[in-house]
């Protein structure tokens, strides 16, 4: 269907991130995808996938929970072939059911497909609901499943080329690695919302929403796949066509801020430097007299050590984290129930006691997991604490795939600075100016999408989006 009802509510729920991976020319397909997901698990830590093919069949694992708890590696000889694409995901909304565990796998009229997806379609419950209205079934409550509806849809699957007939119709963020049984497909949306990465073995092609993953593979890192392109990867070779442009490129500059491992190189820039670029900048914009500095751990790391190395304070250690806690680990019996703080980070009191602090974190979006943090410095000893956030106050809600989606969930869109430093209980506290996120990510700032900062929405968000339950990929 090309056409859309613009009274049509688009969907809600759940906007975190995910990771994919697809492997393409290798015998042990499967092998590889499972270690790429591991390079990936930061992305989503609440289900994982597994589709592999062998050129004719085409097999799957998935499981709730890390991919460790999810697939055992002794799972991977179930799924032979020399293709295979990977998912790990995060959702708060209906985490528990097992049909939403991507990749989706659907058989219909042109075969056999697997899709990943990471991002998030504004107008996919409008397109649900048409295609509900004329009888069609849904098997998940994911918008990634309306991709599936779209290529089984005659006037799309009777174009000269379905998929690229059937992506003119949806709108929003998208990152997809599509399997079919001898071939892969990548496809980036025209704003270039999420990242995807191309990378080449010596016996075949690696896809990836992050380079991290072909560190890991060993496969060269070839390019970005360029907003809007489609790259089909089969026997014949590597392929590539444009899906179209849009008015201008959007990446996702929380990618830099939070979501992207620091050693990955995402939008062509390795994520370490752009966060020593921002924490420099703050130390710029809001210096002050401290003993020593130190990150919320782990995406805070990297500024904190610009903000040290530009301030001349020096740098500590202050909290410790747990890297071995999956979500599955926490309880929600309020008798059994700790503290996922807690749990995931404690404090080093030696070397919080009696000092002048400059605690650097990424982002402030409820505020109260950030409140625990300080309150346990507090009780650690430490005399002064002074915040600095890597990112401008996030004021408006994102409709392209990160989990803040409704204004009245961000504390910086109903509080002032001084208001949040009082909740916060810190004694100073200091945001990132955008136009200092802007110069530290990109100089001009030229082809980002600042929304949740601004309120400029590269993609119109339609009327409701934020207030219905329909989940997205993240």
């Amino acid at each position: 269907m090309t056409g859309q009802n613009a009274d049509c509510a688009p969907d809600s729920g759940p906007r975190e991130e995910c990771g994919i991976v697809g492997v393409y020319g290798s015998s042990n397909a499967a092998d590889l995808a499972y270690l790429g997901l591991y390079a990936l698990q930061h992305r989503g830590q609440e289900s994982a996938g597994i589709v592999a093919s062998d050129g004719r069949s085409i097999q799957s694992k998935k499981g709730l929970g890390l991919l460790s708890e999810a697939i055992s590696p002794f799972e991977l000889d179930d799924l032979p072939g020399h293709v295979a694409v990977g998912h790990v995901r995060y959702s708060t909304t209906g985490s528990g059911r097992v049909q939403n565990i991507q990749p989706l796998v659907i058989e219909y009229s042109g075969g056999i497909v697997a899709v990943a997806h990471n991002g998030n379609l504004t107008n996919a419950r409008c397109l649900r609901q048409a295609y509900e209205a004329r009888g069609s079934i849904f098997q998940t409550s994911t918008d990634s499943e309306v991709f599936v509806h779209l290529l089984a849809d005659p006037q799309h699957a009777n174009a000269q080329d379905p998929l690229r007939h059937a992506l003119n119709a949806v709108k929003g963020a998208y990152a997809l690695i599509i399997l079919q049984a001898d071939r892969l497909t990548a496809v980036r949306d025209p704003y270039g919302f999420r990242p995807l990465v191309l990378g080449r073995r010596a016996d075949g092609y690696v896809v990836a929403s992050e380079s991290c993953a072909l560190d890991l593979l060993e496969a060269e890192l070839v390019r970005e796949v360029e907003p809007g392109e489609i790259i089909r990867i089969g026997p014949e070779g590597l392929r590539s066509i444009s899906l179209g442009r849009a008015p201008r490129h959007a990446r996702c500059v929380f990618e830099y801020l939070y979501f992207a491992r620091p050693d990955s190189v995402v939008f062509g820039e390795v994520v370490h430097n752009v966060r020593l670029r921002l924490g420099a900048a703050l130390a710029r914009t809001w210096p002050v007299e401290a003993d020593s500095v130190i990150a919320i751990p782990d995406s805070g790391n990297s500024a904190a050590l610009g903000y040290a190395r530009e301030s001349g304070i020096p740098f500590d250690i202050g909290f410790v984290r747990n890297h071995y806690v999956g979500r599955t680990f926490i309880t929600p019996a309020e008798e059994k129930r700790v503290s996922s703080v807690k749990i995931k980070l404690n404090v080093i009191r030696d070397a919080v006691r009696g000092k002048r602090l400059v605690v650097v974190d990424d982002s402030i979006v409820r505020g109260t997991t950030c409140r625990e943090r300080i309150a346990n410095l507090r009780r650690a000893g430490a005399r002064e604490i002074h915040l600095r956030i890597s990112a401008p106050p996030i004021t408006h809600p994102c409709y392209y795939g990160i989990d803040f989606q409704h204004a009245d969930e961000l504390i910086a869109a109903s509080k002032s600075v001084e208001d949040i430093r009082d909740f916060l209980g810190v004694d100073s506290l200091g945001y990132q100016t955008i136009e200092g996120m802007v110069e530290s990510v990109a100089g001009d700032g030229d082809g980002y999408c600042l929304a949740c900062f601004a309120g400029d929405y590269p993609v119109m968000a339609e009327q409701g989006i934020g207030k219905h339950a329909l989940e997205s990929s993240r």
